[in-house]
């Protein structure tokens, strides 16, 4: 495999500015402390899956991981460089990142091909399916803490469900042209996004990052389930996190990803 792999530019776009997650509208992230609405980390992730899917095509769209942290904010109009490289320590492994106009790395990928022989397996009934609450409670340490199982957001990945996709991520389908298209990897972490945002109800959060196990791709007409609970919640330097333990379903007994999925869902007070 090469080290290097040619690195590319994409100006950044904020599809989510009238999103009901406020820290992607630009008033509101000012008043945070930003210079303007924070552009999707699903997004940015979306634009540092390219050239994984080139060098490495289905192979890892189909059973690669990748673990992805955002490390500072990109905002819409900034041209991003991606840029990714070989692991020379490690040759199933690229290293990508995604750098702002200052030079400074805004995120932090790192993937893997699946090891050969080594299929990981998943207990789906670990992972029961629930309805989605039909009043969110607010999003507080204690409510967090008291889920068991949460409810699961469903997604079918039909056209419709393709195009959005593809003018979310500014991205066309992974493998377009292969007559058996594959829906695009960005699809599990705004899954995570909903696993979050439709079982509880938050103010302004932040995406911090996510890792994610590829099971199988997702096929055109598929029903998508994710399924999960509450793994983890810490604080750090005032803010509260909360960490995500989930798996994205096919139909009723086919898993295709197993992500832990973590954000900011209180901010520190300014």
């Amino acid at each position: 495999m090469r080290t290097q792999l040619a690195e590319y530019r994409v100006p950044a776009r904020n599809p989510s500015g009238h999103s009901a997650n406020k820290i992607h509208d630009d008033l509101v992230a000012r008043q945070l402390g930003f210079r303007g609405g924070l552009v999707p980390g699903v997004t940015v992730y979306a634009y540092m899956t390219r050239p994984l899917v080139a060098a490495w095509g289905r192979e890892w769209v189909e059973g690669g991981t990748a673990s992805v942290r955002f490390v500072k904010p990109v905002y819409a109009g900034e041209v991003v460089t991606v840029r990714a490289a070989g692991v020379p320590a490690d040759p199933a492994a690229l290293e990508v990142s995604a750098v702002n106009p200052a030079g400074e790395p805004c995120a932090v990928l790192t993937a893997r091909l699946p090891e050969l022989g080594a299929a990981p397996s998943v207990d789906l009934a670990a992972y029961p399916a629930r309805e989605l609450p039909a009043e969110r409670p607010p999003a507080t340490r204690a409510v967090l803490a008291a889920l068991d199982v949460l409810g699961s957001p469903v997604l079918l990945w039909d056209a419709a469900a393709a195009a959005e996709a593809r003018a979310k991520f500014d991205d066309p389908d992974p493998l377009a042209g292969d007559a058996a298209a594959l829906a695009h990897p960005a699809v599990f972490l705004d899954q995570g996004n909903r696993a979050l945002d439709q079982n509880v109800r938050l103010g302004p959060w932040i995406h911090t990052g996510s890792t994610v196990q590829h099971l199988g791709g997702v096929r055109p007409g598929e029903r998508l389930t994710t399924r999960g609970r509450v793994g983890r919640l810490f604080e750090k330097r005032g803010q509260e996190f909360v960490e995500l333990d989930l798996l994205v379903v096919a139909g009723d007994a086919r898993p295709v990803a197993r992500l832990s999925h973590t954000a900011i869902y209180q901010l520190r007070a300014s």
